[in-house]
């Protein structure tokens, strides 16, 4: 981009100027039109330049520039009430706010560390993850996170933490893949011994590392029974697959499993601000207030003009009912790419909900063998779109590979659901079949 920004560059993202975006589009500096089939980063779900969003948090900025997190602004409590109101589990009932989802995730963990220790637990400081899966850029949250590729250059130094297989059926080695993953979580709960373990850690959906990963029915409710059973917390990683993106509020919704922590951030601002819930239950909250022990803040938390943006984007989404209409455009979506691939003799898999979508690209579509990371296939793809006017996101973990992702608004329409798919059977072709 220029000779300081990045502070170093991404060899897999090409340099790209965006001067302004509306609705599901974005607009560089040629002025061309480029449709954000990617939401950004999974994130944009009410659509570009909303102003009553925009004045929301001018107001906001107004009346209230900055007050430290713990005390409370009319637009916290405004977007608190909403919350509880409109959008959590019934058992959640306890909100913290952070920037970030990285920083979401570590409050998690750093909540389910203080939980056990307040109840005269201390040993219990370990946590399970799953493989594939992304938590965050900081230190703890890389730790946690089954991703090979941004763990390099760190994982020397990150904090050894175990990790289960994610339930991803295309790859699976059984037959049953939520009972081969139950199984997994099972044996090393015993391994490492459940009276050290602190909590589970895992996206109820596996978003960009995997590739939008849908488990079974019955697997969350059986991790669930297996987290009680060894008085294990649920710790739920939903920044990406929260607040309607997979056609649900919370992917968890859709089998019954509340956690014991709830982490969700991207769409709750929908791109508009930097925000992220934490969300806990009751009993966590006591344990800790009981002992003596709180939950710190950052500087940035609970930004007045980013709850009030988080306010208003959950009152579109609830008031243009957005929820229901990604769940009817990402079914509609879907069936259209399986069909435009069911033959395709590089695209091994179309997956995901709502509007989580991904689509796995292979070497052979019978054996399943990947193409060598060496190849760039998944950036080679994803530029070719771009140069046809669609942004995709890059999916994968490097070790998982070609996967692209679909995570456009939810407002967009056939005109757009048409484009992606077209743009993208292209794309495909273009860098496989040559």
């Amino acid at each position: 981009m220029t000779a300081t920004w990045p502070f170093a560059a991404f060899a897999s993202m090409p340099p790209v100027r965006i001067e302004r975006a509306r609705g599901a589009y974005l607009y560089d500096a040629a002025g061309h039109e480029i449709l954000d089939a990617a939401g950004g980063a999974i994130a944009v779900n009410i659509g570009h330049g909303r102003a009553e969003v925009a004045d929301a948090m001018h107001a906001a900025a107004m009346e209230c520039s900055y007050a430290v997190p713990p005390w409370l602004t009319p637009q916290r409590e405004r977007l608190i009430t909403r919350l509880l109101g409109d959008w959590l589990p019934p058992g959640l009932t306890r909100i913290h706010l952070t920037a970030s989802g990285s920083e979401g995730v570590e409050t998690a963990i750093k909540i389910a560390l203080e939980y056990h220790a307040a109840r005269g637990q201390p040993d219990r400081t370990k946590i399970i993850a799953q493989t594939p899966s992304y938590h965050g850029t900081t230190l703890a949250a890389l730790a946690v996170s089954g991703h090979e590729s941004r763990r390099f250059g760190l994982d020397h130094a990150l904090p050894r933490v175990p990790h289960v297989p994610a339930p991803y059926a295309l790859r699976c080695p059984a037959a049953e893949v939520g009972e081969y993953c139950l199984d997994a979580l099972a044996d090393m709960i015993h391994r490492q011994g459940a009276d050290t373990v602190a909590g589970f850690l895992a996206e109820p959906i596996v978003g960009a590392s995997g590739g939008a990963l849908v488990p079974p029915d019955g697997y969350w409710q059986a991790v669930r029974r297996l987290c009680d059973d060894h008085d294990i917390l649920l710790l739920a990683d939903e920044v990406m697959c929260g607040f309607g993106r997979t056609g649900t509020r919370f992917a968890l919704d859709r089998w019954a499993a509340e956690p014991d922590i709830l982490v969700a951030g991207k769409g709750l601002a929908g791109g508009y601000a930097p925000v992220t819930g934490v969300f806990g239950t009751e009993a966590l909250a006591m344990t800790l207030q009981q002992a003596g022990m709180n939950v710190m803040f950052h500087t940035f938390a609970a930004h007045p003009a980013a709850c009030a943006a988080a306010d208003k984007v959950l009152e579109i989404l609830s008031r243009e009912r957005l929820v229901e209409r990604a769940a009817k455009t990402g079914a509609t979506l879907k069936t259209r790419l399986l069909d435009a691939f069911a033959e395709h003799p590089h695209v091994a898999e179309v997956r995901g909900a709502g509007l989580l979508i991904a689509v796995e690209v292979v070497l052979d579509r019978d054996s399943l063998a990947r193409y060598e990371a060496r190849d760039g296939i998944t950036t080679r793809i994803t530029s070719s779109a771009h140069r046809r006017g669609v942004s995709f996101y890059p999916g994968g973990t490097g070790s998982e590979r070609d996967i692209v992702m679909i995570g456009p608004p939810f407002t967009i329409g056939e005109r757009e659901v048409e484009r992606i798919v077209d743009t993208l059977v292209a794309a495909v072709d273009e860098v496989t079949l040559g």
